[in-house]
């Protein structure tokens, strides 16, 4: 695998402005030195976060913070035109991965982050549009002139990333991997990351746990609750150790703006689940025996 030079848990940035909690100023900035206390170092953003507004209040709060820009990772994505208010003459929500548009995105995020570089730019989803020759001139530019340090893709296939790994080299594929959906883990994905070389991030690491009540949900919930006092943990300390243990070596982005949750994150990477233990989760959530 690569070198991980990124912190343990992410913290993904989508709900903190806009389309979630809508935090002040002060608020950023509170929430921001807590990670970095808490040893989560890495923010995980994208261009269209609350409606391209997002980035730009972290970076406004960022430039007030008097944390050292060395001592984080900033991680963007680029290629959704996201149909909302910042972008009216839109029809409609698409790809765009032309050189032009990647550089300019690259740069309106730097801008917007109060940043010169970022530790790592992805392509947000997969076009069917995607020439490999523009994202390969776009990013060896943006590489070339500092602005990025390492370049990835978020929710694609392997053989998207085959395709474009003949031009240029990737290094991260954040995808959805939680234990409500695991599909990554049996369709090669993961399988495919362990052989090139590529780090798996994922987004909504919890799932549908907390969110649904189904029978499924249920059974989880049952399990953990049995483990959770062996263990000393949470319930979503244990979903988020469930994930930390595959061989993949998968990161978590972890949403949530509430302090105490953060903590428990990154005090879920100490929890060593048992082989068995592993497997009593998974079984809860498929609800039948392994094969």
């Amino acid at each position: 695998m690569t070198k991980n030079k990124y912190s343990q848990v992410i913290a993904g940035t989508m709900t903190w402005g806009k389309w979630g909690k809508q935090l002040s100023n002060t608020e950023y900035i509170k929430l921001m030195h807590h990670c970095i206390n808490n040893q989560i170092t890495t923010f995980d953003h994208a261009d269209i976060y609350g409606d391209y507004t997002t980035e730009a209040e972290f970076g406004n709060a960022f430039a007030e913070s008097n944390i050292n820009r060395d001592q984080i990772q900033l991680i963007s994505k680029c290629g959704i035109e996201y149909l909302g208010n910042a972008r009216p003459q839109l029809k409609v929500k698409h790809y765009n991965y032309s050189k032009d548009y990647i550089i300019w995105s690259a740069e309106q995020s730097l801008k917007n982050l109060k940043t010169d570089y970022l530790d790592l730019l992805l392509l947000h989803r997969p076009s069917p549009l995607m020439q490999i020759e523009e994202v390969e001139e776009a990013v060896t530019k943006l590489k070339q002139q500092g602005k990025i340090k390492e370049f990835g893709v978020s929710n694609f296939t392997p053989s998207q990333i085959n395709l474009l790994s003949k031009k240029v080299d990737v290094t991260v594929n954040q995808i959805e991997f939680s234990l409500t959906q695991h599909t990554a883990m049996h369709d090669g994905t993961l399988d495919h990351m362990q052989l090139h070389n590529v780090k798996p991030m994922c987004w909504s690491p919890l799932g549908i746990t907390f969110k649904e009540d189904t029978e499924q949900t249920r059974r989880i919930h049952k399990q953990l609750g049995a483990l959770s006092q062996k263990y000393n943990a949470s319930e979503d300390q244990l979903l988020l150790s469930w994930i930390l243990k595959h061989p993949a070596n998968i990161t978590p982005v972890v949403g949530t703006t509430n302090s105490q949750r953060l903590s428990d994150a990154i005090a879920a990477t100490n929890i060593n689940l048992e082989l068995e233990d592993w497997f009593l989760i998974l079984v809860a959530s498929q609800g039948h025996k392994v094969p």
